[in-house]
């Protein structure tokens, strides 16, 4: 599959806003530790991913009620679910001026009815975007950082209508970012999260 940049300037990969708040103290502190310890952007990169995959649970897998939407939150409360954990993976990468995009899946909902849209991330290195997903590894999920190779959580199966959509945001979409900021807690959420994507913000 071609990805495919929503806007052609790659400076909006790297941007700081509202939601991918990489110029927050807590973002900051965080990509110092994270940097102190590697000795590249490649190894800072797969230390972030593994950083977010790992230590910040996915809200559905802990059962915490709490919604996160801004990667500070996320990072300080140490909770969220897939579209929460990818901003604060992508504001960690942009932190070190690693251009990061967001991107989505549809997928068969976790609740067996109907279908839900997935939040992961891209990263850039060496003139190619590579799709990561942050998400957190369970049974049945081996997500893992790579350049050779998508390894994702899921691989949409169009016999049930799951997409794997090519476009790469600069922001979050619209309609992730409407439910999660409209949800008081996650099982408010669970029933409001968008089913599809349409056309490009």
């Amino acid at each position: 599959m071609e990805l495919i940049q929503n806007t052609p300037d790659l400076s909006a990969y790297l941007a700081a806003d509202e939601v991918i708040d990489h110029d927050h103290r807590v973002v900051r502190e965080v990509a110092a530790r994270l940097a102190r310890d590697v000795s590249d952007s490649y190894a800072y990169a797969r230390a972030a991913f593994e950083f977010v995959r790992d230590t910040i649970p996915h809200s559905r897998d802990s059962g915490d009620p709490r919604v996160t939407w801004r990667a500070s939150d996320v990072l300080g409360q140490g909770t969220g679910i897939c579209y929460a954990k990818a901003h604060a993976l992508a504001a960690l990468l942009r932190a070190e001026d690693i251009p990061t995009a967001l991107c989505y899946q549809r997928l068969a909902h976790d609740d067996g009815d109907g279908h839900a849209v997935h939040g992961l991330i891209a990263v850039r290195f060496n003139g190619a975007w590579h799709r990561q997903d942050p998400r957190g590894n369970k049974e049945g999920v081996d997500a893992q950082f790579s350049l050779d190779g998508e390894r994702l959580a899921w691989i949409p199966d169009p016999e049930s209508n799951e997409v794997d959509y090519p476009v790469l945001y600069a922001e979050p979409h619209p309609a992730v970012l409407t439910a999660l900021r409209a949800a008081p807690d996650r099982s408010y959420l669970w029933k409001t999260l968008p089913t599809a994507l349409r056309g490009r913000p």
